[in-house]
């Protein structure tokens, strides 16, 4: 008996160090940006998988990535107390369990399609839920940070879009998919430059993102082809960056409320 109760201890003790602890509408706003860069980001995962690239550990990061995105949906339901927000998320939850499924099972071109239009759904979803968190701050750092994260899904939808392509799926919507998030990419890039909010480290590392994203730029316009290591990288650089930046706007939102 005495073994057992030690053991329940030690697993409530892995289980919240695990556990997201969402403290404030900012830090929310921040985590459920993430959520829509997930939907992406495992389709990226996924056709990497189909294509037998191994480059980046793609099934470790599938993984990781579907994890994830079950561990800040609960932290996202436990500190909401806004009944139409609580309504978005249960919706969300709801629409990822046939998902889930489907990403546990061997990437296949014949689903591929499905799975692109159901993560889609579930993208548009959840950004619902992530603009409502923004409208509960009230103010406009939580738009500020809304946009900030929103580059981070963009980032990935770019290469998830890229990945289908050189997996072979057809898809006759692929050159308007990719122009709309380069430009929807491009005008909020420019709306950040240009935020009150800005810092130094903030301005710098809006400059290491414009680098990187001249690679998608120049990718779009020719017609070579890219190895997709390479695009998986560039996406990753501007993930890493845009991560951090929309961090250091929720950190400068949480110090002004104190």
């Amino acid at each position: 008996m005495k073994r057992i109760i030690i053991l329940l201890c030690l697993m409530l003790s892995w289980t919240a160090a695990y556990a997201i602890n969402i403290t404030n509408l900012s830090e929310a706003v921040d985590v459920a940006g993430k959520q829509r860069m997930y939907t992406q980001r495992m389709l990226k995962d996924y056709a990497m998988i189909g294509m037998e690239n191994r480059f980046g550990n793609p099934e470790k990061d599938l993984k990781t990535t579907m994890k994830n995105f079950e561990k800040h949906l609960d932290a996202l339901l436990a500190f909401n107390k806004d009944p139409a927000t609580e309504a978005s998320l249960k919706k969300v939850k709801q629409m990822w369990k046939p998902i889930k499924r489907s990403l546990r099972k061997h990437p296949d071109k014949a689903h591929a399609a499905k799975l692109q239009a159901d993560l889609d759904a579930l993208l548009k979803q959840s950004n619902e839920a992530v603009e409502l968190f923004a409208k509960q701050t009230g103010k406009i750092s939580g738009e500020i940070i809304n946009i900030s994260g929103r580059q981070r899904m963009l980032s990935q939808r770019m290469a998830s879009l890229y990945m289908l392509k050189a997996w072979g799926i057809n898809d006759p919507k692929f050159k308007d998919k990719m122009n709309q998030a380069m430009q929807l990419f491009k005008t909020s890039h420019d709306r950040l430059k240009q935020s009150s909010l800005n810092t130094p480290k903030i301005n710098n590392l809006l400059k290491k993102v414009e680098h990187s994203f001249q690679f998608f730029d120049i990718m779009n316009r020719s017609k070579s082809k890219f190895i997709p290591a390479l695009i998986y990288k560039k996406s990753n650089d501007i993930l890493k960056d845009m991560n951090t930046v929309t961090g250091l706007y929720a950190a400068r939102e949480t110090k002004e409320r104190q």
